[in-house]
C-alpha cells in the first residue's frame, strides 16, 4: 500500500476541496469530560433562565479567566441571552450557566432579566385613539 501523495498547487490555484465532515446527530459528539473541565467539580449555578440578559461589566477579559470564560465576556459586550450565548459557544445549557455563575461572584458581568409588559392597556383608551386618528 502507498501513503497517498500531496498535491502540489500552484500560487494562484487556491486550495483544494476538502470532504465536508459527516453531520453530527442531536445527542452525539461533545466530549463530556471537556465540559467536567470546563464547568468544574462543583458545578454551582446562579437562577438564570434561557432568557435573562447577560452584560460584560469590562469588555476585555482578565488574562486570568479560562478561554471559555473569556469568550463568553467578549460576546457580552451588547446584551445576550443566555440561550444565544449557549448557541454562540456550542456548550450547553448548563455549562453556560456554571460559566456565568463564576462570572458573577467575579463581578465581571451583569444579569439582568427581561423587560416584561405588565398589562395590555385599556381597550377603550385603544379604540380612543383609532376613533381620534380616522378622524384626521
Amino acid at each position: 500500500m502507498t501513503p497517498p501523495q500531496r498535491q502540489r498547487r500552484t500560487p494562484g490555484q487556491g486550495a483544494p476541496a476538502q470532504p465536508a465532515a459527516p453531520a453530527r446527530k442531536e445527542g452525539e459528539g461533545g466530549n463530556p469530560e471537556r465540559l467536567y473541565v470546563v464547568a468544574g467539580p462543583d458545578g454551582k449555578r446562579a437562577d438564570i433562565d434561557l432568557v435573562t440578559l447577560i452584560v460584560a461589566r469590562s469588555p476585555d477579559p482578565p488574562p486570568s479567566a479560562a478561554p471559555e470564560q473569556a469568550a463568553l465576556l467578549r460576546l457580552c459586550v451588547a446584551p445576550l441571552s443566555v440561550a444565544e450565548l449557549s448557541a454562540y459557544l456550542s456548550l450547553p445549557f448548563s455549562v453556560v450557566t456554571v460559566l456565568i455563575t463564576e462570572l458573577l461572584t467575579a463581578e465581571l458581568v451583569q444579569a439582568r432579566s427581561p423587560i416584561v409588559r405588565k398589562a395590555l392597556p385599556d381597550r377603550s383608551l385603544l379604540e380612543a385613539v383609532m376613533h381620534g386618528l380616522q378622524r384626521l
